[in-house]
């Protein structure tokens, strides 16, 4: 997931603060026993998610993945199940056989 930047932007960022500020907010009037105040802080977590949409709707999260991208996608993956699973050899290791390693008991 690291390479794909998920969630690394302006509504994420936005809607996750807001709905963990509002947990927070639930968290300290439920130790209060306060229920109009933790069910408040609900409120507010639901209020994130909503301002997270609101702002991906307006172009400010994740863009949509193009059908080029999609298909050159593909053909990494493809290429890759194709040498074996994802493995990767150093160019300067092609062509030299790799002698058996052995582990002392």
């Amino acid at each position: 997931m690291a390479g794909t930047s998920h969630g690394h932007t302006p509504a994420a960022w936005t809607g996750v603060t807001i709905a963990f500020i509002g947990f927070c907010i639930a968290g300290v009037f439920m130790v209060a026993a306060n229920q109009p105040g933790f069910w408040a802080g609900i409120g507010v977590v639901f209020l994130g998610g909503v301002v997270g949409l609101a702002m991906r709707a307006a172009g400010l999260g994740m863009p949509k993945e193009s059908a080029a991208m999609a298909q050159a996608r593909a053909a990494a993956v493809q290429q890759q199940v194709e040498n074996g699973a994802g493995t990767q050899v150093r160019p300067e290791a092609q062509g030299q056989a790799q002698a058996p390693q052995t582990q002392a008991v």
